[in-house]
């Protein structure tokens, strides 16, 4: 545990890195900007909700931060280290896992095959007792093409990596995207599990804003490739700001 002295002599604990920091961060795809000067951070063990219209540039801060695009100025911290350079599979090792939108699956492996490849070496049954146990119905679809199920089902096995790897920083992009509503309350239990059995720092983007915050103790909002507003998911109940710098849409 690091340690500092206070003003009055007494040791006292360090308070630890954010699990993500982004610090002045530019990016985007080839010559087009979308993000302009983003800083935000996630605290280790809390959750974050990221908000904005589409078009915004939530996806590309999430891809960011993963190390699919590399800023063109700033930085990228996890757990305190500056990861701006570092690969996706590097990022990996520092314990970031990125759920993309649009599942983030193999699609022609069978689901044992796929669990098979997110788990540890060694540990493959491991990974599927675990998948199981977060998502019963993967365990009936072991042998199913993953192409093949249904697109709840292919969420729950995209979300089951968080569960089989024991990452700590996870982010979620639209986990929730057009699934039935039953199907959204089963994904919103997982997210709940996972923060609350494994204390996981997670950053979520979804179009259920309210479902989102309900989870969320801070959030910003994304607007234009900025951060329009940031505050605590308390300060979120207020329709103005949804008004404001989401539309009177949100749900």
């Amino acid at each position: 545990m690091n340690e500092h002295l206070s003003a009055g002599g007494v040791a006292t604990s360090a308070p630890a890195s954010p699990a993500v920091e982004l610090r002045n961060v530019v990016s985007g795809y080839g010559s087009t900007t979308i993000l302009r000067d983003v800083s935000l951070a996630v605290p280790a063990g809390t959750v974050v909700a990221l908000l904005g219209p589409n078009g915004a540039g939530k996806t590309t801060l999430l891809k960011t931060i993963s190390g699919l695009l590399r800023p063109t100025a700033g930085s990228v911290w996890l757990g305190g280290v500056d990861a701006t350079t570092l690969s996706p599979n590097k990022r990996a090792g520092h314990g970031l896992c990125h759920i993309p939108e649009g599942r983030g699956i193999f699609r022609r492996l069978t689901v044992r095959q796929n669990l098979a490849l997110q788990s540890h070496k060694g540990e493959e049954m491991k990974a599927f007792e675990l998948a199981a146990d977060a998502f019963p119905i993967l365990g009936q679809r072991l042998n199913q093409q993953a192409g093949t199920l249904s697109g709840g089902e292919q969420q729950m096995l995209a979300l089951a990596r968080t569960y089989v790897r024991d990452q700590r920083i996870i982010l979620v992009d639209e986990a929730s995207l057009g699934l039935a509503p039953i199907l959204v309350d089963s994904i919103f239990a997982f997210l709940r599990r996972l923060v609350e059995e494994r204390n996981v720092s997670l950053l979520i983007v979804d179009q259920f804003v309210q479902r989102a915050l309900d989870m969320a103790s801070s959030a910003f909002i994304l607007r234009h490739g900025e951060i329009a507003f940031e505050g605590s998911a308390e300060a979120f109940k207020d329709r103005d700001i949804f008004s404001e710098y989401l539309g009177t849409g949100a749900h």
